[in-house]
């Protein structure tokens, strides 16, 4: 494997074209065909490699920073409006719960960052989500997050996912941070 390229495979399968028709043992080639058709009906193509602008450090994190634009920021607070894209949307159509938590975890970080000193590092602890309601394809969704205790050494930010046009409430998020003690030399 080329360094800095993932290649995906199916256990034990060989490409046998570019055409993605793939023969594996020890699998019937009925499963094969019915994964790689449930795969294509979602939108995922089959392919030998992903391809190099995918396969880069901060993609996945430019995906979801796509999807959320700042509206508020205040010590303590920060409000973003969250577009469900395609890009992450589950097979239901509503917004995929990976999504909800890699957006929990960017607002709660930005809500720590404007109560505890740039020079502190800090650490997530435990992040725990409820997922009420699904928020549709398209919706827009408010995400407002809050620091609920900031000490010396723990910070706990809350955050609400509220659907704009309802105000209902879709997801719920709890986030704790360590604050690492600036070394004294």
């Amino acid at each position: 494997m080329a360094k800095g390229r993932a290649t995906p495979s199916l256990p034990d399968a060989e490409s046998t074209s570019s055409s993605s028709v793939i023969e594996t043992k020890g699998l019937s080639a009925k499963h094969v065909s019915m994964v790689t058709n449930f795969l294509r009906s979602v939108g995922v193509g089959v392919s030998d490699s992903i391809p190099d602008n995918c396969n880069t450090k901060e993609f996945y994190s430019d995906i979801i920073r796509d999807t959320i634009k700042p509206d508020l920021l205040l010590r303590g607070r920060v409000n973003c409006l969250l577009t469900v894209k395609p890009t992450v949307a589950n097979f239901y159509g509503s917004l995929h719960g990976g999504a909800v938590a890699a957006v929990a975890e960017m607002v709660s970080i930005a809500c720590v960052r404007t109560v505890v000193a740039e020079d502190k590092e800090i650490f997530l602890g435990d992040l725990s989500i409820s997922y009420l309601s699904a928020a549709p394809m398209n919706a827009e969704v408010i995400v407002d997050g809050s620091v609920l205790k900031s000490g010396r050494n723990l910070t706990v930010v809350g955050m609400e996912f509220k659907l704009k046009k309802t105000g209902q409430l879709a997801y719920t998020a709890r986030a704790v941070f360590y604050n690492m003690p600036i070394a004294k030399l």
